[in-house]
């Protein structure tokens, strides 16, 4: 798969993702949050907690799929991204949660869709601004 196919793959997996999460009443506050850190996939919210998801897409489940690419190292950037974002935008201490769309199958476009809440927990979770 060409480059430009992983990369049209991947934001056709984000756009379903999001897609996803609005029909189940998620607010989108944010897609592709950009830091010198790194880029959070998507910003929203679920009631009163700010949620942080993840977007994995694969074609195979091949190396374990989707899933097993939040690892540790993963996580640890994630919550520094998320801790970023919360400080940055003064949202003081704010519950959060880390979810995760996974986006398997498809040639060219994701097919399942598997939303996976809470998905790796955090101390307190709790960021605080």
């Amino acid at each position: 798969m060409s480059e430009d196919r992983r990369q049209l793959f991947g934001r056709q997996a984000e756009s379903d993702a999001e897609a996803l999460l609005r029909r189940k009443g998620y607010k989108i506050l944010g897609r592709n949050v950009r830091s010198p850190v790194g880029e959070l996939d998507l910003v929203a919210k679920d009631g009163e907690v700010l949620v942080f998801v993840e977007v994995k897409a694969r074609r195979t489940d091949a190396m374990g799929g989707a899933i097993h690419a939040v690892d540790g190292r993963k996580q640890a950037k994630l919550i520094k991204l998320a801790s970023q974002y919360v400080a940055q935008h003064r949202l003081g201490s704010r519950v959060c949660r880390f979810d995760v769309v996974l986006c398997r199958g498809g040639e060219d476009r994701p097919g399942q869709l598997e939303h996976i809440q809470n998905a790796f927990e955090v101390p307190g979770h709790v960021l605080r601004g």
